[in-house]
C-alpha cells in the first residue's frame, strides 16, 4: 500500500468525535482502552453514556473517564447489562449518532468514529436501521456513499453492502459501478495522497465469467462501465473485470491501490484472514472523515470487557486523523 495511507499520529489538533455504539456492546470497553492507549496524542470528544463508561472502567481497573464526555445520559440504569441485546439500547445508541451529527453540523469535531451498533437493536427500538453508512448520507443528503473497508495490507470499496447475496446481480448497474469507481478515485486522492491511483475490479461470477460462459453480468454491464471510463479519465489506472481470488491476490502484492468489490463477503472475507486487528471501515463522499473497526458489537464478550480487543478501533482513530489532515491539505 501507499505509504502515504499509513495510519499515524501526527497532529493532535484534530478534534475526533466518538460514539460508544451500542451501549451493552463492546463499544464502551474498547473505547476506554483506545483513549487510555492514545492518551495525550488525539483530542477526543466522547459522545456516550457515563454510567455505562464507568461500568466498563471499573472492569478495566481505569480511573478516570475522558474529560471531553458528552454524556447523554440516556440508558435505563436498573435493567441496564453488558451483553444484552434490547430496544432501550438500540435508542440509545441512535442517540448518540444523532449527538454526532449535530457536533459535525456546528463544526465543534473534525472527523467522526464509531463504535458498533446492533441493528437488531436499532430495530427493535421502532427505527429502520440498516448502517452507519445509510444513516449518515441521510442524515447530511449525500447521494452514492461508499464503504470502503480498509486494513494494513489491503484496501476494498463496496458496490453493493448488507442485501442478500441472492439480490447482488440485480443491484449492479453500469451507472452504479461508474460513480462507485470515480468516488473510489476521489476518496484515494482526497484522503490518501495517491495522485494516481489503481484500481481493480472483481468479476461477481467465478473466474470472472469466463467470457461470459459462467453468467453474463461482467460483459454486459461490469466491462463496458470500466471502458467508459477508462476512456475518459487518465488521472487512474482502471482494470478489470478480474477473477476476484486473482484481483486481490494482486492488490495484496501492491500492485493495486483499491479493489472494487462486488459485494459484502468478497471484500470482508480477504480482509480478516490478511488483518483482522487492523481492519476500518471508512466511508467516501461525506463532507467529513467517517471511520470504524471492522467488527461488530460482540455482546458474548462484552459481558467481559477485559477481553475486548481494542486494536481495530486505535487504528480507526488513526486512520481518521491522517485523512482528515490529507483532506485539509488538498
Amino acid at each position: 500500500m501507499n505509504s502515504k495511507s499509513k495510519a499515524t499520529l501526527k497532529s493532535s489538533t484534530i478534534r475526533v468525535g466518538l460514539t460508544i455504539g451500542d451501549p451493552a456492546g463492546i463499544g464502551p470497553a474498547i473505547a476506554l482502552k483506545a483513549l487510555e492507549a492514545l492518551k495525550g496524542q488525539v483530542n477526543f470528544r466522547v459522545i456516550g453514556d457515563s454510567f455505562v463508561l464507568n461500568r466498563a472502567a471499573r472492569a478495566l481497573r481505569i480511573k478516570s473517564l475522558p474529560a471531553e464526555l458528552i454524556d447523554l445520559n440516556n440508558v435505563q440504569r436498573r435493567s441496564f447489562s453488558f451483553g444484552r441485546i434490547n430496544a432501550l439500547n438500540g435508542k440509545a445508541s441512535l442517540g448518540y449518532l444523532d449527538a454526532a451529527a449535530e457536533l459535525l453540523r456546528k463544526k465543534e469535531i473534525d472527523c467522526l468514529v464509531t463504535c458498533p451498533v446492533s441493528k437488531e437493536a436499532v430495530t427493535l427500538a421502532g427505527s429502520k436501521f440498516t448502517g452507519h453508512t445509510e444513516y449518515l448520507a441521510k442524515e447530511f443528503n449525500c447521494k452514492d456513499l461508499v464503504m470502503m473497508l480498509v486494513n494494513d495490507k489491503l484496501r476494498f470499496s463496496l458496490l453493493t453492502r448488507h442485501i442478500p447475496l441472492k439480490d447482488v446481480c440485480g443491484q449492479i448497474t453500469r451507472s452504479g459501478l461508474e460513480n462507485n469507481i470515480l468516488n473510489t478515485i476521489k476518496g484515494l486522492k482526497r484522503l490518501f495522497s495517491i495522485r494516481k491511483p489503481r484500481i481493480v475490479i472483481c468479476g461477481v461470477n467465478p473466474h470472472a465469467s469466463d467470457n461470459g460462459i459462467i453468467g453474463t453480468e461482467e460483459l454486459r454491464i461490469i466491462k463496458p462501465a470500466i471502458l467508459n471510463l477508462r476512456n475518459k479519465h487518465e488521472d487512474a489506472a482502471i482494470i478489470g473485470p478480474l477473477p476476484a481470488d486473482v484481483a486481490i491476490y494482486q492488490a495484496a502484492k501492491g500492485n493495486f491501490d483499491c479493489v472494487i468489490a462486488l459485494y459484502h463477503d468478497q471484500a470482508l472475507i480477504p480482509l480478516k484472514l490478511t488483518d483482522f486487528n487492523t481492519g476500518i471501515n471508512l466511508t467516501l463522499g461525506l463532507p467529513f472523515v467517517r471511520t470504524s473497526p471492522l467488527h461488530g458489537t460482540a455482546f458474548d464478550l462484552a459481558v467481559n470487557p477485559v477481553l475486548a480487543n481494542p486494536g481495530s478501533l486505535i487504528s480507526a482513530v488513526k486512520l481518521a486523523i491522517q485523512c482528515t489532515l490529507n483532506q485539509k491539505k488538498a
